[in-house]
């Protein structure tokens, strides 16, 4: 896809604007081509993917470029990262562009430091390499700076896998089953998904395969109370209402009112009739605490840095700090406390996060653990395997782009006695 100098310039100019890191890419991208118009879909597809090469590669570009300029970055990634020559781009250079182009393109990285290889900051690359041996740090961490396919999920009210997939090669949309989640499908490319019958009618959701493998470990029964804890836009909830196949009750909660908003047409699209979303003023909210001790299972996937999902949220690595990482461990601590005094006794507690950071995970789980004596975990990979599923990965859940082809996702089970 080559670039015209009207969509270069909107591409350096988005960049800029997502590299204050002021908002989340994705919210500057839909501001940015709400003012702009005239862009047309070619346009924005380029602009979008630059933005986000440019996101990704962030700190090795900024070393390889001489005065970084967003214009300067944004062709850098093109030649660097997006496979166009600088050939291609003659009648949008200036003067000297040729010149530090082909410098950047021929550039040997191994002599630097592993984080600028990487794109990444310090903080985060000294934290997976203190958590992996080293060439197992590297790929994770390459794996990071890929896109991230589209994965969808079967809603099984409406239908299943093979009609769905036999839908999507009837209308030339390259698609494939996951490789662990039954109801799993895996997009090639990025059609336009929402504008496709299966999406409008509730057939399926968009929902990473690592979500839907979390779901599995709930594995919440029909007339079962059930709650998600951070709902957020709802995409697990939907997943555990159609496992209960519509019956029983699902509390959805989150802190976020905006967030729940974007809840209800998925709703509406799923047929389901057993949810029930709330808004809660936070973890000690009134409402859940009338809950105590009446719930079945409970799903909390807790607010995190994000950084197993680097694939599809590049900015976050830049966005999130050392302190952003303490202040996210005090509330995941607080938020599991809470949302385990919802169990009844034998009930189950799943306790999810898509980072990759110890610190947030394991961590917590056994701090939790620790302090309450009457829960223990639960082996994931038995608890998959008793649904069909052939994925164990040890006591607790832990997928990885670069193994499983994943978001970076974490989750450990557990039970109250």
């Amino acid at each position: 896809m080559r670039p015209t100098a009207a969509s270069l310039e909107a591409a350096a100019t988005a960049s800029a604007l997502a590299c204050r890191l002021v908002q989340p890419a994705d919210a500057v991208l839909r501001e940015f081509f709400r003012s702009h118009h005239e862009l047309g879909s070619h346009d924005r597809a380029l602009v979008a993917e630059t933005v986000f090469a440019v996101l990704r590669h962030k700190r090795l570009l900024e070393a390889l470029v001489p005065d970084p300029t967003p214009r300067r970055l944004a062709l850098a990634s093109l030649v660097k990262f997006g496979g166009i020559s600088i050939a291609a781009l003659n009648s949008l250079l200036e003067r000297d562009d040729h010149e530090w182009l082909i410098a950047v393109k021929r550039a040997a990285t191994e002599t630097l430091p592993a984080a600028v290889q990487l794109s990444l900051p310090d903080w985060i690359w000294e934290r997976l390499a203190g958590e992996h041996a080293e060439q197992e740090a590297v790929s994770l961490a390459r794996s990071l700076l890929n896109a991230a396919p589209l994965d969808l999920r079967v809603n099984t009210l409406r239908g299943n896998r093979d009609e769905v997939l036999r839908t999507f090669a009837a209308d030339g949309i390259a698609a494939e089953p996951t490789p662990y989640s039954p109801v799993g499908v895996r997009l090639t490319g990025r059609p336009a998904i929402n504008r496709h019958s299966l999406f409008t009618t509730g057939a399926v959701e968009v929902q990473d395969e690592s979500s839907q493998l979390a779901c599995y470990l709930v594995a919440p029964k029909r007339h079962e109370m059930v709650v998600d804890f951070c709902a957020g836009a709802g995409g697990k909830s939907l997943m555990l209402g159609a496992l209960m196949r519509s019956q029983g009750r699902i509390y959805a909660f989150d802190v976020s009112a905006a967030r729940l908003a974007r809840f209800k047409p998925r709703l509406k699209r799923s047929g389901l009739s057993n949810l029930y979303p709330h808004p809660i003023a936070n973890e000690n909210d009134l409402r859940v605490k009338r809950l105590g001790g009446k719930i079945d299972r409970v799903l909390v996937d807790a607010p995190c840095t994000g950084l197993g999902t680097l694939r599809r949220n590049p900015d976050l690595k830049w966005r999130q700090s050392p302190q952003s990482l303490a202040e996210l461990k005090l509330k995941q601590a607080a938020i599991l406390r809470a949302a385990s005094n919802l169990l009844k006794p034998g009930g189950r507690l799943v306790y999810a996060t898509c980072s990759l950071l110890a610190a947030e995970n394991e961590d917590i789980v056994a701090a939790f653990i620790a302090d309450r004596g009457d829960f223990r975990k639960l082996h994931c990979g038995e608890l998959l395997a008793q649904q069909g599923i052939a994925l164990d990965t040890g006591e607790c859940l832990r997928l990885a782009p670069h193994v499983h082809g994943t978001d970076g996702f974490f989750a450990a089970a557990m039970t109250r006695s």
